[in-house]
């Protein structure tokens, strides 16, 4: 699984862009799965039986996409102009690696030179607006050759794999694909639904549509939460930290979890030795809104794995948090196997 991983975190699919995503998930899906569907906004849909039929099977949803960048246009020296692709903090963004588009045209992200500033600019967050992307092109002409308008971007940089911990971009979407993988790899105690989900970073319009269509009973939502065990946060306004445990989400600003399936997966962890944290403050979305009011209802649980740096380019999350998320899932799919 982790290698899995790894590969995944070297692929770019900003959301509306998940091909890359898409492709390495199907090739590994074909050999394992049953039957394999792309719907019509992108998402992947996969279904494998288990050793066990059931009438109404779970689905466990991931999304493929990342946060990213799109180009709007060059100024006359060959800068790029760009908007972000779902919620980037722009504080992290200057003098970050990028690359664009399929052929990865290496960039840089560039903010006006610190001893060019005023006292009002240094003392306020950048705005998107004075960002731009350096390619190397010495022209409108060449950037856009080399970029065109409406060209995809993404966070560049190696995958790096230290002590217990893994250092990359997108952790907060490809923790939740691996798994998921990993799973659809194991010989499945029951009938189980995988949605591979676009667009999540801008609004989980994927997830309405892949529940939508396999209109699940039962879903387990995986993706990551936002770690808190950093300098100056601690206490009660901790949410939860790295190497504690998956978290089990209460809530989010899209959904309640459902009690009797939050309970079920909190007795599972205990009757297993797994360390598990509780997720119940409204400070981010997730599928799991979505999944849960698609047709006639659906049971809903989000669990993540805790991750420092989410939307970054350099985000961190303990392979033990990973394994146990995985572990976990695989409890509650074992328990539906009478």
């Amino acid at each position: 699984m982790i290698e899995t991983l790894k590969e995944l975190c070297r692929l770019s699919a900003p959301s509306g862009f998940e091909s890359e995503v898409r492709d390495y998930v199907r090739a590994q899906a074909s050999g394992c799965a049953d039957h394999v569907i792309e719907d019509a906004t992108g998402n992947l849909i996969v279904f494998k039986k288990g050793r066990v039929h059931v009438k109404n099977p779970p689905l466990i949803c991931a999304h493929m996409d990342e946060v990213g960048l799109i180009a709007r246009k060059a100024d006359e020296n060959g800068f790029l102009k760009f908007s972000f692709i779902g919620g980037v903090d722009a504080r992290i963004a200057p003098g970050k690696a990028v690359s664009f588009g399929p052929e990865h045209v290496p960039g840089v992200i560039g903010l006006k030179p610190v001893h060019l500033t005023e006292k009002e600019e240094r003392e306020r967050v950048p705005r998107t607006k004075e960002l731009y992307a350096d390619i190397g092109a010495a022209s409108r002409e060449e950037a856009e050759r080399l970029v065109p308008p409406g060209t995809w971007g993404t966070f560049a940089g190696d995958v790096l794999v230290q002590n217990h911990d893994i250092k990359s971009k997108t952790l907060e979407s490809r923790v939740g694909c691996a798994v998921a993988l990993s799973l659809l790899r194991d010989e499945l105690p029951v009938d189980t639904w995988f949605a591979f989900t676009v667009q999540s970073e801008v609004g989980s319009h994927g997830a309405f549509g892949a529940a939508f269509a396999i209109q699940p009973q039962t879903a387990i939502v995986l993706g990551a939460a936002a770690a808190q065990d950093v300098p100056g946060k601690g206490g009660a306004s901790r949410i939860c930290a790295c190497g504690a445990g998956p978290v089990l989400s209460l809530l989010d600003r899209s959904a309640l979890a459902d009690p009797k399936l939050f309970a079920e997966l909190r007795d599972l962890a205990d009757g297993a030795g797994i360390a598990w944290q509780v997720g119940a403050r409204p400070v981010s979305g997730s599928d799991a809104g979505p999944v849960q009011r698609s047709t006639g209802g659906c049971r809903v649980c989000a669990l993540n794995v805790p991750v420092r740096y989410l939307h970054s380019a350099s985000s961190l999350a303990c392979l033990w948090d990973v394994a146990n998320t995985r572990l976990l899932a695989q409890k509650y799919l074992q328990s539906l196997e009478v």
